[in-house]
Protein backbone atom coordinates (compact mmCIF):
# COMPACT_ATOMS: atom_id res chain seq x y z
CA UNK A 1 0.00 0.00 0.00
CA UNK A 2 3.02 2.55 0.60
CA UNK A 3 3.96 1.50 -2.75
CA UNK A 4 0.67 2.86 -4.27
CA UNK A 5 0.55 6.31 -3.63
CA UNK A 6 4.12 6.68 -5.72
CA UNK A 7 1.97 4.72 -8.38
CA UNK A 8 1.48 7.93 -11.23
CA UNK A 9 4.55 9.31 -10.39
CA UNK A 10 6.03 6.30 -11.39
CA UNK A 11 4.07 6.31 -14.17
CA UNK A 12 4.63 9.75 -15.54
CA UNK A 13 8.14 10.23 -15.50
CA UNK A 14 9.13 11.40 -18.53
CA UNK A 15 11.27 14.74 -18.29
CA UNK A 16 14.56 13.79 -18.84
CA UNK A 17 18.20 14.66 -17.24
CA UNK A 18 20.58 13.63 -19.94
CA UNK A 19 22.66 15.51 -22.03
CA UNK A 20 21.52 16.53 -25.40
CA UNK A 21 24.75 14.84 -26.66
CA UNK A 22 24.37 10.83 -28.13
CA UNK A 23 26.01 7.98 -26.67
CA UNK A 24 27.10 4.70 -28.02
CA UNK A 25 25.24 1.81 -27.21
CA UNK A 26 27.33 -1.57 -26.09
CA UNK A 27 26.34 -2.98 -29.80
CA UNK A 28 27.08 0.24 -31.67
CA UNK A 29 23.38 1.29 -31.35
CA UNK A 30 23.58 5.34 -30.81
CA UNK A 31 21.32 5.99 -27.73
CA UNK A 32 19.72 9.18 -26.03
CA UNK A 33 19.73 10.77 -29.26
CA UNK A 34 17.47 14.13 -29.79
CA UNK A 35 17.33 14.92 -33.66
CA UNK A 36 17.63 18.17 -35.59
CA UNK A 37 14.34 19.11 -34.14
CA UNK A 38 15.38 18.55 -30.39
CA UNK A 39 12.83 15.70 -29.89
CA UNK A 40 13.82 12.57 -27.90
CA UNK A 41 14.56 9.22 -30.87
CA UNK A 42 14.80 5.71 -30.12
CA UNK A 43 16.56 3.44 -26.98
CA UNK A 44 17.25 5.97 -23.98
CA UNK A 45 19.35 5.17 -20.45
CA UNK A 46 19.05 6.97 -17.22
CA UNK A 47 22.42 6.10 -15.37
CA UNK A 48 23.03 7.57 -12.10
CA UNK A 49 26.12 9.24 -13.96
CA UNK A 50 23.43 11.85 -15.66
CA UNK A 51 21.85 12.14 -12.34
CA UNK A 52 24.84 13.31 -10.01
CA UNK A 53 24.05 13.55 -5.79
CA UNK A 54 21.52 10.58 -5.66
CA UNK A 55 22.31 7.14 -4.32
CA UNK A 56 22.96 5.87 -7.63
CA UNK A 57 26.13 4.44 -8.69
CA UNK A 58 27.40 6.29 -11.81
CA UNK A 59 27.36 3.28 -14.04
CA UNK A 60 24.28 2.07 -12.78
CA UNK A 61 20.90 2.37 -14.62
CA UNK A 62 18.01 4.59 -13.20
CA UNK A 63 15.23 3.87 -16.02
CA UNK A 64 15.51 2.63 -19.92
CA UNK A 65 12.97 2.63 -22.52
CA UNK A 66 12.46 3.89 -25.84
CA UNK A 67 11.19 7.01 -27.56
CA UNK A 68 9.56 8.34 -30.92
CA UNK A 69 9.17 12.16 -31.70
CA UNK A 70 9.73 13.13 -28.04
CA UNK A 71 6.79 10.57 -26.34
CA UNK A 72 7.57 7.21 -24.31
CA UNK A 73 6.47 4.28 -25.97
CA UNK A 74 6.49 0.47 -25.56
CA UNK A 75 8.10 -0.92 -22.67
CA UNK A 76 10.28 0.89 -19.81
CA UNK A 77 11.68 -0.20 -16.89
CA UNK A 78 12.38 1.69 -13.70
CA UNK A 79 15.07 0.62 -11.01
CA UNK A 80 16.00 1.26 -7.05
CA UNK A 81 19.21 2.25 -6.19
CA UNK A 82 20.07 -1.37 -5.35
CA UNK A 83 19.84 -2.83 -8.86
CA UNK A 84 16.47 -4.30 -8.13
CA UNK A 85 13.52 -3.67 -10.72
CA UNK A 86 11.22 -1.00 -9.57
CA UNK A 87 8.46 -0.98 -11.86
CA UNK A 88 7.97 -2.30 -15.77
CA UNK A 89 5.33 0.17 -17.81
CA UNK A 90 3.87 -0.07 -21.09
CA UNK A 91 3.60 4.10 -22.95
CA UNK A 92 1.62 4.99 -26.03
CA UNK A 93 2.14 8.31 -27.05
CA UNK A 94 3.48 9.30 -24.20
CA UNK A 95 1.56 7.86 -21.67
CA UNK A 96 0.82 4.57 -19.82
CA UNK A 97 -1.21 2.18 -21.37
CA UNK A 98 -1.27 -1.35 -21.04
CA UNK A 99 0.27 -3.88 -18.49
CA UNK A 100 1.68 -2.50 -15.34
CA UNK A 101 3.87 -4.42 -12.86
CA UNK A 102 5.69 -2.49 -9.87
CA UNK A 103 8.00 -3.81 -6.96
CA UNK A 104 8.56 -3.30 -3.59
CA UNK A 105 12.99 -2.79 -3.39
CA UNK A 106 13.16 -5.98 -1.71
CA UNK A 107 12.39 -7.12 -5.12
CA UNK A 108 8.99 -8.89 -4.40
CA UNK A 109 6.02 -7.69 -6.44
CA UNK A 110 4.03 -4.74 -4.97
CA UNK A 111 1.34 -4.10 -7.60
CA UNK A 112 -0.24 -5.29 -10.95
CA UNK A 113 -2.73 -4.41 -13.54
CA UNK A 114 -3.92 -2.83 -16.66
CA UNK A 115 -3.35 0.65 -16.75
CA UNK A 116 -5.66 2.82 -19.62
CA UNK A 117 -7.05 6.20 -19.56
CA UNK A 118 -5.37 7.71 -16.25
CA UNK A 119 -7.23 4.20 -14.40
CA UNK A 120 -6.85 0.92 -13.64
CA UNK A 121 -9.45 -1.33 -15.70
CA UNK A 122 -9.88 -5.25 -15.34
CA UNK A 123 -7.73 -7.31 -13.16
CA UNK A 124 -5.71 -5.55 -10.68
CA UNK A 125 -3.42 -6.77 -7.29
CA UNK A 126 -1.58 -5.49 -4.61
CA UNK A 127 0.76 -7.25 -2.47
CA UNK A 128 2.20 -7.18 0.89
CA UNK A 129 5.73 -6.84 1.16
CA UNK A 130 6.20 -10.04 2.29
CA UNK A 131 4.75 -11.68 -1.01
CA UNK A 132 1.12 -11.97 0.14
CA UNK A 133 -1.88 -11.10 -2.02
CA UNK A 134 -3.63 -7.48 0.05
CA UNK A 135 -6.21 -6.69 -2.68
CA UNK A 136 -7.79 -9.03 -5.61
CA UNK A 137 -9.84 -6.05 -7.24
CA UNK A 138 -11.42 -5.77 -10.38
CA UNK A 139 -12.33 -2.21 -12.28
CA UNK A 140 -14.65 -1.68 -15.13
CA UNK A 141 -13.80 0.10 -17.83
CA UNK A 142 -14.95 3.73 -15.94
CA UNK A 143 -12.30 3.01 -13.27
CA UNK A 144 -14.33 1.68 -11.16
CA UNK A 145 -14.25 -1.79 -9.08
CA UNK A 146 -17.16 -4.52 -10.56
CA UNK A 147 -17.98 -7.83 -9.87
CA UNK A 148 -15.94 -9.87 -6.79
CA UNK A 149 -13.43 -8.09 -4.85
CA UNK A 150 -11.18 -9.77 -2.02
CA UNK A 151 -8.98 -8.12 0.47
CA UNK A 152 -6.21 -10.26 2.42
CA UNK A 153 -4.26 -10.13 5.50
CA UNK A 154 -0.73 -10.22 5.57
CA UNK A 155 -0.66 -13.78 6.40
CA UNK A 156 -2.51 -15.09 3.72
CA UNK A 157 -6.04 -15.28 5.36
CA UNK A 158 -9.09 -13.95 3.42
CA UNK A 159 -10.37 -11.14 5.31
CA UNK A 160 -13.17 -9.21 3.42
CA UNK A 161 -14.65 -10.52 0.02
CA UNK A 162 -17.97 -9.30 -1.78
CA UNK A 163 -19.08 -7.92 -4.93
CA UNK A 164 -19.64 -4.36 -6.58
CA UNK A 165 -21.34 -2.56 -8.45
CA UNK A 166 -20.04 0.43 -10.37
CA UNK A 167 -17.69 1.35 -7.66
CA UNK A 168 -20.40 0.10 -5.05
CA UNK A 169 -20.92 -2.45 -2.42
CA UNK A 170 -23.95 -4.83 -3.70
CA UNK A 171 -24.92 -8.16 -2.11
CA UNK A 172 -23.94 -9.90 0.65
CA UNK A 173 -20.07 -8.50 1.97
CA UNK A 174 -18.68 -10.81 4.64
CA UNK A 175 -15.46 -10.08 6.72
CA UNK A 176 -13.32 -12.67 8.47
CA UNK A 177 -11.01 -12.97 11.51
CA UNK A 178 -7.36 -13.66 11.02
CA UNK A 179 -8.15 -16.87 11.82
CA UNK A 180 -10.48 -17.74 9.19
CA UNK A 181 -13.22 -17.76 11.01
CA UNK A 182 -16.54 -15.81 10.13
CA UNK A 183 -16.57 -11.98 11.29
CA UNK A 184 -19.62 -10.42 9.96
CA UNK A 185 -21.81 -10.58 6.80
CA UNK A 186 -23.88 -7.44 5.63
CA UNK A 187 -26.17 -7.01 2.71
CA UNK A 188 -25.31 -3.97 0.80
CA UNK A 189 -27.71 -2.28 -1.95
CA UNK A 190 -25.83 0.57 -4.12
CA UNK A 191 -23.35 1.06 -1.63
CA UNK A 192 -25.86 1.42 1.63
CA UNK A 193 -25.41 -1.36 4.05
CA UNK A 194 -29.38 -2.47 4.78
CA UNK A 195 -28.50 -2.68 9.10
CA UNK A 196 -30.98 -5.07 9.39
CA UNK A 197 -29.15 -7.34 7.95
CA UNK A 198 -25.69 -7.32 9.89
CA UNK A 199 -24.82 -10.31 11.64
CA UNK A 200 -21.72 -11.06 13.57
CA UNK A 201 -19.72 -13.45 14.92
CA UNK A 202 -17.70 -14.87 17.77
CA UNK A 203 -14.34 -16.36 16.64
CA UNK A 204 -14.54 -20.22 17.10
CA UNK A 205 -10.42 -20.52 17.64
CA UNK A 206 -8.19 -18.10 19.50
CA UNK A 207 -7.18 -14.81 17.05
CA UNK A 208 -3.49 -15.26 17.50
CA UNK A 209 -2.80 -11.57 16.26
CA UNK A 210 -5.39 -8.73 16.23
CA UNK A 211 -5.35 -6.74 12.76
CA UNK A 212 -5.34 -3.23 12.68
CA UNK A 213 -6.18 -1.71 9.12
CA UNK A 214 -3.94 1.30 10.16
CA UNK A 215 -1.31 -1.33 10.04
CA UNK A 216 -1.37 -1.27 6.75
CA UNK A 217 -1.86 2.19 5.54
CA UNK A 218 0.40 3.80 3.07
CA UNK A 219 3.19 5.70 4.81
CA UNK A 220 3.57 9.25 3.55
CA UNK A 221 6.69 10.97 4.03
CA UNK A 222 6.63 14.81 3.53
CA UNK A 223 9.16 15.61 0.33
CA UNK A 224 11.18 18.76 0.86
CA UNK A 225 9.02 20.32 -1.65
CA UNK A 226 5.60 19.09 -0.61
CA UNK A 227 4.09 21.49 2.25
CA UNK A 228 1.72 20.79 4.70
CA UNK A 229 -0.97 23.75 5.89
CA UNK A 230 -0.42 24.51 9.13
CA UNK A 231 2.46 22.95 9.70
CA UNK A 232 5.56 24.83 10.66
CA UNK A 233 8.34 22.73 8.79
CA UNK A 234 11.20 23.85 10.42
CA UNK A 235 10.62 22.73 13.62
CA UNK A 236 12.09 19.26 12.75
CA UNK A 237 10.30 16.10 11.73
CA UNK A 238 7.14 16.29 10.57
CA UNK A 239 4.43 14.20 12.06
CA UNK A 240 0.88 14.55 10.49
CA UNK A 241 -2.35 14.46 12.75
CA UNK A 242 -5.88 14.72 11.92
CA UNK A 243 -6.66 16.97 8.14
CA UNK A 244 -4.03 18.27 6.31
CA UNK A 245 -3.59 19.39 2.80
CA UNK A 246 -0.21 19.15 1.14
CA UNK A 247 1.12 21.28 -1.56
CA UNK A 248 3.67 20.52 -4.12
CA UNK A 249 6.35 23.55 -5.19
CA UNK A 250 3.88 24.60 -7.45
CA UNK A 251 1.67 25.27 -4.98
CA UNK A 252 -1.01 22.50 -6.72
CA UNK A 253 -2.92 19.85 -4.19
CA UNK A 254 -0.93 16.54 -3.63
CA UNK A 255 -2.65 15.10 -0.35
CA UNK A 256 -6.24 15.93 0.86
CA UNK A 257 -7.54 14.29 3.85
CA UNK A 258 -6.57 12.51 7.01
CA UNK A 259 -3.97 11.84 8.38
CA UNK A 260 -2.70 9.48 11.26
CA UNK A 261 0.85 9.30 12.84
CA UNK A 262 1.93 9.89 8.95
CA UNK A 263 -0.63 7.51 8.05
CA UNK A 264 -2.99 8.28 4.94
CA UNK A 265 -6.42 7.16 6.31
CA UNK A 266 -8.90 9.11 4.23
CA UNK A 267 -8.79 11.49 1.46
CA UNK A 268 -7.05 11.59 -2.05
CA UNK A 269 -3.74 11.70 -3.30
CA UNK A 270 -3.01 14.21 -6.55
CA UNK A 271 -0.37 13.17 -9.03
CA UNK A 272 1.13 15.57 -11.90
CA UNK A 273 3.32 14.82 -14.80
CA UNK A 274 6.31 17.21 -15.79
CA UNK A 275 3.98 19.75 -16.62
CA UNK A 276 2.06 20.07 -13.66
CA UNK A 277 -0.95 18.63 -15.42
CA UNK A 278 -3.58 16.37 -13.20
CA UNK A 279 -2.99 12.79 -14.72
CA UNK A 280 -4.25 10.52 -11.21
CA UNK A 281 -6.62 10.80 -8.48
CA UNK A 282 -6.16 7.62 -5.86
CA UNK A 283 -8.62 7.59 -3.01
CA UNK A 284 -8.15 6.20 0.05
CA UNK A 285 -10.35 5.21 3.05
CA UNK A 286 -9.89 3.75 6.43
CA UNK A 287 -6.55 3.31 4.87
CA UNK A 288 -6.82 1.14 2.22
CA UNK A 289 -6.46 1.67 -1.37
CA UNK A 290 -9.99 1.94 -3.13
CA UNK A 291 -10.04 2.77 -6.52
CA UNK A 292 -9.27 5.70 -8.81
CA UNK A 293 -11.37 8.74 -9.31
CA UNK A 294 -12.36 10.20 -12.49
CA UNK A 295 -9.75 12.98 -13.68
CA UNK A 296 -11.42 15.78 -15.72
CA UNK A 297 -9.90 16.68 -19.03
Amino acid sequence: MRKLLLLAAIFLLGKSMFSQTSELGPKGDTINRIDIDGRKQGKWILMGKHKPGTCYAPDAKIEEGKYQDNRKKDQWIEYYCNGNMKNKLTFTNGRPDGYAIMYHENGKISEEGNWKNNRWVGNYKLYYENGQIQHDFVFNQSGKREGAQKYFYDNGQLAIEGNFTNGKESGVIKDYYENGDPKSEKNYADGNVDIASIKEFQPKKPIIKKADVLENAPVVKVKEDEKPNGVDTKKGPIVLNGQHILYNKNKQITKDGEFKNNLFINGKAFFYDENGILMRIAVYKNGQYVGDTQVEK
